[in-house]
């Protein structure tokens, strides 16, 4: 008989690469529900909308945020619109098996779970994940440092985004393994370089905290060989509406449609080189080795960044990157316009080969691994 497994995660699902990436592996293999935000993604498992519908009134929201003023985190927790909404959806079923993605599902996903194990996927450090914020520090910082203090020592098992953020959390007693965020492996050509047009790509969402300005500022500091391309999520119209702003007057810098994840490597790969330059803002952002890098290293790519240190040990280890002496965007420029077309080229030749390496085959074994010992 088929073991039972539930992958739970309180985002939009189909937009969530790791959570998709987990479904990918695990259908098929199992009897497997995954309750998260819809739409639903297509594939051969059940799926449950936990969303919430309905808008919390003012003196809820009121309430919510007094109980977390005071310290009442179970009471917060358990009153949560997608907390209440997963219990009633699925707390009749039996699971063999409980995959939680962050730390906010977890308590919801020990319950589920009955007796059965928990699995614990960390996609960010959650005790300072948005530390860089005042009302979140306010608000929510001692609220995930007593979910971590609490319920981490109850996971059967745990896996994490980087090295950096899985030792952080061995502070709660767990260690967690490291489980990168590659895509699937993709099959594209080097793409030669035209020395009189070099181009660069940036793409994810449209976030304020990530300073994507400063890759606008930089272009200030390249010269006319260079263009630019923005593919943005709009996560947030306004800061979307200043960028564009901020780049309206160089016409080298453009902003193209995002297209689905699958076909991120694919649509990129017509460009020469992978650019990202996050400020180490917050915790999760200075150990930050987010999915658009490995999607650059799939493009066949050259990559440019700050000295971002889980990023910079892997572009610099296997040579297809070059990394700037600090985040100031002239500095990053200087260290772009310092290469040759062939440069650029050899860069994305040793992106090429580590394509082969840095892809979700591997954590796809590690996964699999750590499911079938639990649900044996």
């Amino acid at each position: 008989m088929s073991k039972r497994v539930l992958i739970l995660s309180f985002s939009p699902i189909k937009a969530d690469p790791r959570v998709m990436r987990q479904i990918r592996s695990l259908e098929g293999r199992f009897e497997l529900s995954v309750a998260g935000f819809g739409p639903a993604p297509e594939g051969h498992f059940s799926f449950h909308d936990i969303d919430a519908v309905v808008p919390a009134s003012l003196p809820t929201k009121a309430a919510r945020a007094a109980a977390l003023l005071a310290g009442l985190y179970e009471r917060y927790y358990w009153q949560s619109p997608f907390v209440r909404n997963i219990l009633a959806t699925v707390q009749s079923i039996s699971f063999d098996l409980v995959i939680a993605n962050d730390v906010v599902s977890l308590p919801a996903a020990l319950q589920i779970a009955q007796g059965s194990p928990v699995m614990l996927d960390a996609h960010e450090y959650s005790p300072k994940e948005f530390e860089d914020l005042w009302r979140w520090r306010v608000f929510f910082a001692g609220f995930y440092t007593y979910l971590c203090r609490k319920y981490l020592p109850r996971v059967a098992s745990m896996t994490t985004v980087c090295q950096g953020i899985a030792e952080a959390y061995q502070e709660f007693g767990v260690s967690p393994k490291v489980v990168l965020n590659c895509p699937v492996q993709q099959h594209l050509p080097v793409r030669p370089v035209d020395p009189g047009r070099i181009r660069l790509i940036h793409h994810g969402g449209a976030v304020r905290s990530r300073k994507i300005e400063l890759m606008i500022k930089m272009m200030h500091h390249l010269d006319h060989r260079y263009t630019l391309d923005l593919m943005l999520v709009d996560t947030d119209p306004r800061y979307l509406s200043r960028l564009r702003d901020l780049a309206a007057a160089d016409s080298r810098i453009r902003f193209r449609e995002p297209v689905p994840m699958e076909d991120i490597a694919a649509t990129i790969n017509e460009y020469d080189i992978g650019v990202f330059l996050l400020p180490p803002v917050n915790f999760n952002y200075q150990m930050a080795l987010p999915n658009k890098f490995f999607e650059f290293i799939q493009a066949r790519l050259a990559v440019a960044i700050g000295p971002s240190p889980e990023m910079g040990q892997l572009a610099t280890g296997h040579g297809f990157g070059i990394v700037a002496p600090s985040f100031e965007p002239q500095e990053l420029a200087a260290r772009i316009s310092s290469l040759s077309a062939q440069d650029i080229e050899r860069l994305k030749h040793r992106a090429d080969h580590a394509s082969y390496e840095l892809h979700t085959g591997r954590s796809t074994e590690i996964l699999l691994s750590e499911v079938q010992r639990l649900v044996v």
